[in-house]
């Protein structure tokens, strides 16, 4: 199978602007083909005023509903990448400190039905945020999408520094994919899931999803009680109630979490690609096999030279893959240091791109 590359590029043969919803529209997308028949969509949201510290999932945001083929027949694609960047209105670029996230989402229920699968997935596609701005699959993997399928792409910015003034900026994020019509073999299916540290809000300590008494020398650390940092709750059923997105006061903090009902693996397979997405003062996050008592991945983070962010983050990418086991159990092991002396939002988040052993491409 081909690869798309990032500097030989052909003709561009699209060119639509798109209104992002519920706000005023100035957002675009650019379809180019490159000359090894990959295809990469462009989109530039809407553009923003940074006029104040914004803090994370506090600035300006918008949606823009995109498909991915609107002029061809509906047909079967394969996403091989996903970057974005900040730049400014005319595309210059822009500090990547005002990058908050980049969200894409489907329908899951409706790419259930035009597979005919019956994986459990979330809507997201990908996330990038500061520390990871680039996703690129292993080569020879994709993820299959039906080019009919409505995605919607969501951006949003920050300025954890704000030394006065205005700034505009705005989002390019790129997606990159082949037809599979084009490909001489399709490449290896990949679904995704995430998996995501909690903290206990209401209820008894515990884990996510299971009765009070568990075994802590089998699952691990309980849930610690937290502080809320914006309206990210998550019920277990059993009485407690959960964030996804916490304070972090002044020190150090790790924070277990039981993942195993939240991967909800369907079978054995493997992992090919793990993205990260956490905040500003994380210093790692560690997926965690409690069955076999040994870690998978640990990512870990590099703060910038100057100011609060993340200059980098760690992710994983391999051919051969991590091997994840249906009966196994897991936990996600997340490490803050505020130092900023003021208490702090936090999220800890990994993305796994994992083999879709029962993928069938549809007819149509």
């Amino acid at each position: 199978m081909h690869r798309a590359g990032r500097t030989s590029i052909g003709c561009v043969f699209l060119l639509v602007l798109l209104p992002a919803a519920g706000l005023a529209g100035d957002a675009a997308t650019v379809l180019r083909e490159l000359d090894d028949g990959s295809l990469e969509l462009e989109v530039l949201s809407r553009i923003y005023s940074v006029d104040r510290e914004y803090r994370s999932m506090t600035g300006p945001w918008s949606t823009i509903n995109l498909e991915i083929l609107p002029d061809e027949e509906p047909q079967l694609v394969w996403i091989v990448g996903y970057r974005a960047e900040m730049v400014g209105p005319d595309g210059e670029a822009m500090p990547q400190s005002y990058m908050c996230h980049s969200n894409l989402d489907r329908d899951p229920t409706a790419h259930r039905e035009i597979f005919g699968s019956d994986l459990r997935l979330t809507s997201r596609l990908f996330t990038l945020s500061q520390g990871q701005l680039e996703i690129d699959f292993p080569n020879g993997f994709g993820l299959p999408l039906f080019s009919s399928e409505a995605v919607k792409l969501t951006t949003q910015v920050l300025d954890l520094n704000y030394a006065g003034g205005e700034a505009q900026v705005r989002h390019r994020v790129t997606l990159r994919f082949f037809r599979d019509r084009d490909l001489e073999r399709s490449p290896k299916p990949l679904f995704a899931k995430g998996v995501y540290g909690l903290k206990l809000l209401e209820g008894h300590d515990g884990y996510f999803g299971l009765q009070d008494g568990a075994n802590e020398s089998k699952h691990g650390p309980g849930c610690l009680p937290g502080h809320n940092a914006a309206n990210d709750v998550y019920e277990d059923g059993l009485g407690r109630t959960f964030t996804g997105h916490w304070v972090v006061a002044p020190g150090r903090e790790q924070n277990h979490t039981l993942v195993t009902r939240i991967l909800n693996l369907p079978f054995d397979t493997r992992i090919h690609y793990i993205a990260v997405h956490l905040h500003p003062f994380a210093e790692s996050v560690e997926l965690f096999d409690l069955t076999a008592g040994e870690t998978l991945f640990r990512s870990e983070t590099r703060p910038p030279l100057e100011g609060i962010g993340l200059a980098h983050v760690d992710s994983f990418s391999s051919a051969e893959g991590l091997p994840v086991y249906k009966g196994h159990e897991y936990e996600l092991v997340s490490v803050y240091n505020n130092t900023s002396g003021v208490p702090q939002d936090s999220m800890a988040v990994m993305s796994l791109y994992m083999a879709d052993r029962d993928f069938k491409a549809p007819s149509r």
